[in-house]
């Protein structure tokens, strides 16, 4: 839950400042239409994928909505800027990859919406 609160909340600070993000992007050369697009891919997919993983609905879709901007954050924006223990925004976006990729191979777990939706499931067809 912690963590998709956690991206929800990077959400809405995208959303809230989408020229900052706009400017990061554009430091990686990125041509002016795709930053665009990405801006509003990863404000959309953090509101959206961050609900989802925090409820433990559709997870591992959600996370594999959230593994290619968190993989653009370590290796195109924040590793340039050094692997240091000063750059704590790329430790802040390894944690959150690393936890994604857990959750992405591991599933929702078993208080989760997906878990509770498969045991219903379950019971029906027992009946």
């Amino acid at each position: 839950m912690v963590l998709g609160i956690a991206i929800f909340l990077r959400g809405v600070t995208f959303l809230g400042n989408t020229e900052s993000l706009r400017i990061l992007l554009a430091s990686t050369n990125i041509p002016e239409l795709y930053t665009w697009a990405a801006v509003h891919y990863i404000a959309f997919a953090h509101l959206v994928g961050g609900i989802l993983i925090a409820i433990g609905l559709l997870t591992r879709v959600a996370v594999g909505f959230q593994l290619p901007i968190l993989l653009g954050a370590v290796f195109l924006v924040n590793l340039p800027q050094g692997f240091t223990f000063l750059n704590s925004e790329l430790w802040a976006s390894l944690l959150i990859l690393v936890l994604l990729i857990v959750f992405f191979i591991s599933g929702s777990g078993p208080y989760s919406l997906d878990h509770q939706m498969r045991g219903r499931r379950k019971s029906a067809q027992q009946e």
